[in-house]
C-alpha cells in the first residue's frame, strides 16, 4: 500500500562514514510507527531527511503526489510535515500562545490580535485535554509540556505527519502518559506518526509497528503484532543476546574503601562501608532514596557532617574532589551530559580534563603524551569514533558514556563510583558497558554502582544495598542475589515495567518489588 509520506533509497554520509545506506520507508495514515535501532543506528539523520532539515546524498521523500525539496524545512511544514526534536526549539521567553502562533500570527489590521490567538490557542489545548493557561510562559512548564504544545502546535497548523525524535529521554512517567495520550488522538485523526525510541516499553505502549535500522541499513519493518520484543532486540544489535551480563569475577581481594559513620547532609542515618579490590557493590532503592547523594558525599560533591572515608587505609579529606581524585577515586556522574562530558570538545579534550595537570608544563599542555595515553584509554573500551579529533557530541550515547569511563584510566583508580552506568545507552552497548565494569574491577578497582535498574543490581553486584532516606536499610550478599524469589521479583518488576503504560507503573511495581528484596536480607 502506497504511504502517505514516503521515503525511496534515502542515503546519507558525514565526513565519508555513511550513516543511511539505501533506506526506503512508507508512513501510514492513522498509524504511529516506531523508529527503533542502537545509537548512531541512522534515527535522527532519516528523520531530519524527511522534515527537510537535511539534505540527502541521494533518494527522495514524497507526501501524497508531492515531492518534497531536498533539504527544504519550508516545503516541508507547507506540506504537512512536521517534526519535534529532541532538543525543543520552543521559545522559553515567549508565552504558549505566542509560541503556538510564531510565525502564523493573527492581526487586526497592522496590530497583533492577541485576544484571537490566546482564544484559539485554549480551544485547542482544550481538544487535547491539556490544562494549561495558554498565557503561560513556556520557559516555567516541565519539558513534558512543552513537548505536548510542540506537537499540538503542529497539529493546529494542519500536519499529516508528526515525526518525534527520542520524546521521552527527558521528561518523567506521568508526562509520559500525557504524550501518549495526544499521540493516541492524533493517530484517531488520520495523522501519521513515527518517534525513535530504543526502549522496549515504548514501542509496546503506543506503537503500531516497529522499524529497526542498524549501522544505516532497514534490517526490520513489521507490524508490532508479528514481532516478538527478543526479535526487536535482535534485529537492533545483530546478534542473540542471551547473557547481557558478563560473568563477574567471585575473587575479591584486600579492603580498599572504607567508609565509617558517614552522616550525608540529609540522610536519616549514618553510613558504614567497605568494598574490597574486585568488589562491585550495588546501592538499590526507589527514586530519592539517597543513592545519588551519597556518593557524591564520597567523592566530595556533597557536604557531610561527621564521619571518615579511607582509601587503602588513608583518611580522605570530604568535600574536596580533587583530594578524591588524588588519592584514586573516580566518579562516572548520572547524567553525562550535565556533569560528565562537554559535548563541544573533542574525545581528546574531554580524555585529559580529569588529569590536566598530569599533562601540562607551566600551563603548556604536553599533547603528544596525552594523546598517547587518551587513545591507550579509549582502545580499552574499544570507543567506536573516528579518531580523537571527533566532537563527543557526535558520538552516540553508549561511545560518550564510554568516553567517561575510559578518561580516568590516564591514571590510577583504586575506587570507581558510577551512578546509572546506563541511562540513556541502548540495549547493544548496555552490554558493553557492563563488560567494561566487570574488567575494571577484574583489574582491581573496587566499585560502587547505585542503579534504579534492578537487573543491573542482579547481574552485576557482589553485594548490594538497600537504601531509603539516605541509609542503608538492608544488606543483600551474593548468595540472596542468586536466590529465586529474589530473581524471580526482579524479573517480574522488569516484564511489568516493560508492558505497563500506567502513570505510576515505575513507583508502583518498584513498591511491589520492594518487600521480597527486603525479605531476602533477614
Amino acid at each position: 500500500m502506497t504511504g502517505l509520506l514516503q521515503c525511496r533509497d534515502l542515503t546519507k554520509s558525514f565526513g565519508g562514514v555513511p550513516v543511511l545506506k539505501g533506506i526506503s520507508l512508507d508512513l501510514q495514515p492513522g498509524t504511529v510507527t516506531a523508529l527503533a535501532g542502537e545509537n548512531g543506528a541512522g534515527k535522527s539523520t532519516l528523520m531530519k531527511i524527511a522534515t527537510g532539515q537535511l539534505r540527502a546524498d541521494a533518494g527522495s521523500v514524497t507526501i501524497g503526489d508531492h515531492r518534497l525539496s531536498s533539504g527544504d524545512p519550508r516545503d516541508a511544514v507547507r506540506h504537512g510535515v512536521a517534526i519535534v526534536p529532541q532538543e525543543l526549539a520552543s521559545i522559553d521567553d515567549m508565552t504558549v500562545y505566542e509560541n503556538m502562533f510564531v510565525g502564523r500570527e493573527k492581526r487586526r489590521g497592522i496590530f497583533l490580535d492577541r485576544r484571537a490567538m490566546i482564544d484559539e490557542a485554549a480551544q485547542t489545548l482544550g481538544i487535547f485535554d491539556v490544562s494549561i493557561s495558554p498565557t503561560a510562559r513556556m520557559g516555567s512548564l516541565p519539558v513534558g509540556l512543552r513537548q505536548i504544545i510542540e506537537i499540538v502546535k503542529a497539529a493546529r497548523t494542519g500536519a499529516e505527519v508528526v515525526m518525534l525524535d527520542e520524546p521521552t529521554s527527558a521528561i518523567s512517567e506521568r508526562e509520559t502518559e500525557g504524550l501518549y495520550k495526544v499521540m493516541r488522538q492524533l493517530r484517531d485523526r488520520g495523522v501519521a506518526m513515527v518517534y525513535t525510541t530504543h526502549k522496549m516499553a515504548e514501542i509496546r505502549a503506543i506503537a503500531d509497528r516497529v522499524v529497526v535500522l542498524r549501522d544505516g541499513k532497514l534490517i526490520t519493518d513489521e507490524s508490532l503484532a508479528d514481532i516478538t520484543d527478543d526479535e526487536i532486540v535482535t534485529a537492533m544489535i545483530g546478534r542473540e543476546l542471551d547473557n547481557l551480563f558478563p560473568t563477574v569475577g567471585t575473587d575479591t581481594g584486600a579492603v580498599v574503601l572504607e567508609v565509617d559513620n558517614l552522616q550525608v547532609a540529609g540522610a536519616s542515618a549514618p553510613v558504614n562501608l567497605t568494598v574490597r579490590r574486585g568488589e562491585i557493590v550495588g546501592l538499590a532503592g526507589l527514586v530519592g532514596a539517597g543513592r545519588t547523594e551519597l556518593l557524591e558525599a564520597l567523592f566530595g560533591m556533597r557536604a557531610v557532617t561527621s564521619g571518615s572515608i579511607k582509601i587503602d587505609g588513608r583518611t580522605v579529606p570530604t568535600g574536596k574532589p580533587a583530594a578524591a581524585i588524588t588519592a584514586g577515586m573516580a566518579m562516572v556522574p548520572e547524567d553525562r551530559k550535565v556533569n560528565g562530558v562537554v559535548l563541544s570538545m573533542s574525545v581528546l579534550d574531554n580524555g585529559s580534563l580529569p588529569r590536566l595537570s598530569k599533562f601540562s608544563i607551566a600551563g603548556w599542555l604536553r599533547n603528544k603524551v596525552r594523546a598517547e595515553e587518551v587513545s591507550t584509554a579509549m582502545d580499552s573500551v574499544r570507543l567506536r569514533s573516528r579518531g580523537l579529533s571527533q566532537s563527543v557530541g557526535t558520538l552516540s550515547g553508549g561511545n560518550q558514556q564510554k568516553v567517561v569511563l575510559a578518561r580516568w584510566l590516564t591514571g590510577t583508580v583504586d575506587v570507581l563510583l558510577l551512578d546509572e552506568p546506563t541511562r540513556g545507552v541502548d540495549v547493544g552497548a548496555r552490554s558493553e558497558i557492563y563488560r567494561i565494569i566487570t574488567e575494571f574491577a577484574g583489574r582491581g578497582m573496587a566499585v560502587v554502582m547505585a542503579s534504579s535498574d534492578m537487573l543491573e543490581i542482579v547481574g552485576l553486584s557482589h553485594r548490594a544495598f538497600v537504601m531509603r532516606e539516605g541509609a542503608f536499610v538492608g544488606e543483600l550478599d551474593r548468595a540472596a542475589l542468586d536466590h529465586p524469589e529474589v530473581q524471580d521479583s526482579v524479573f517480574r518488576m522488569a516484564a511489568a515495567l516493560d508492558s505497563r503504560s500506567q502513570v505510576d507503573t515505575r513507583t508502583t511495581v518498584a513498591t511491589e518489588a520492594r518487600s521480597p528484596l527486603e525479605e531476602a536480607k533477614q
